[in-house]
């Protein structure tokens, strides 16, 4: 009897430990992860708490074609892209208005329903301005050219201040980034409960844009490094190190790249290796992925955990 007893207990520690991980956990589903040019597999991530079918859109670049390769393979319980985009993505977040970060959103904007988009102030003017009018396409945003359809409500970002994404039970910060000075880009920290997973839309490197963007941005995740809070981090790479830095505008290379990791991995006491680290973003030239992901793993000296997402292939993080 005694036996047991200890035996339940043991079940019960354990059932609750993997239950609260599993709470703490993320599903990240790729709706695209290339840097161009083919339009159906742009930078668009789904992100949600695990065991929630509530998904934030992290860029948009590819949203149709995406959802219907992720339905393919069972990741939602219908097989209607349309109905999963208008029931299932809860709100976009845009790290920069450049076309590869938001056309899906833009082109698929008739078939969705009512939502947030959330940006930078200098991301929502160029919807406002360029994209949501009707000499473009038609203003489906809340303000702006009449008529206005109020479709999406624009919700301006404020930088390092942490919101509620409401029926999501996550949290979102945002960091600006920048992608050719003085051109502002954004990395979101997605927060459940205690973890974290880092986002970071198009950058360049300090060194190249002669900011400091990176650096802070390094000293605030540093701390979520150290205590294992932080369970992933995508970051692009898109050009080899053959390109020279002044036609990278505002992009990453392998070298630049793990220069970068290296210096987190200092401010994180050398805990860097116990996060998923994910390169995005690879730009199309000829056998460009295969050397840029060659020259990562040369660069990699320091035992770091590296992957690249694939199309409509769910990630879970726990």
């Amino acid at each position: 009897m005694k036996k047991c007893i200890l035996f339940f207990i043991y079940f019960f520690i354990c059932f609750v430990s993997v239950n609260s991980q599993s709470k703490n956990g993320f599903k990240v589903i790729p709706l695209g992860v290339k840097g161009g040019l083919d339009e159906s597999n742009l930078s668009a991530y789904l992100v949600s708490a695990s065991g929630s079918d509530q998904f934030i859109c992290l860029d948009a670049g590819t949203i149709y074609k995406g959802l219907e390769l992720a339905a393919e393979k069972k990741l939602f319980n219908t097989s209607n892209p349309s109905l999963i985009q208008q029931k299932q993505i809860n709100s976009y977040f845009i790290s920069h208005a450049h076309l590869d970060h938001t056309a899906g959103l833009i082109m698929n904007s008739p078939n969705d329903k009512a939502k947030n988009l959330y940006g930078l102030a200098s991301v929502l003017e160029v919807f406002k301005k360029n994209y949501f009018t009707w000499s473009a396409w038609a203003n489906f945003g809340n303000e702006g050219e009449a008529p206005i359809l109020k479709k999406y409500a624009y919700k301006t970002l404020t930088p390092s201040i942490e919101i509620p994404v409401e029926n999501t039970g996550l949290w979102v910060t945002p960091f600006v980034l920048s992608h050719v000075k003085p051109y502002e880009s954004t990395a979101f920290l997605v927060r459940n409960q205690d973890s974290y997973v880092l986002y970071l839309g198009d950058t360049g490197a300090d060194t190249v844009e002669k900011s400091k963007q990176l650096a802070q941005l390094w000293q605030t995740i540093a701390p979520l490094v150290i205590k294992n809070q932080l369970k992933a981090l995508f970051i692009e790479v898109s050009f080899d190190n053959s390109i020279p830095e002044s036609a990278l505008f505002g992009h990453l290379t392998p070298k630049l790249f793990m220069e970068e990791m290296t210096k987190l991995n200092q401010l994180s006491n050398g805990n860097l290796k116990n996060t998923n680290l994910f390169v995005t973003h690879l730009k199309p030239c000829g056998d460009c992925d295969t050397k840029i992901k060659r020259e990562i793993q040369a660069a990699n000296q320091i035992g770091l955990k590296i992957d690249y997402p694939s199309q409509a292939v769910a990630i879970e993080l726990n």
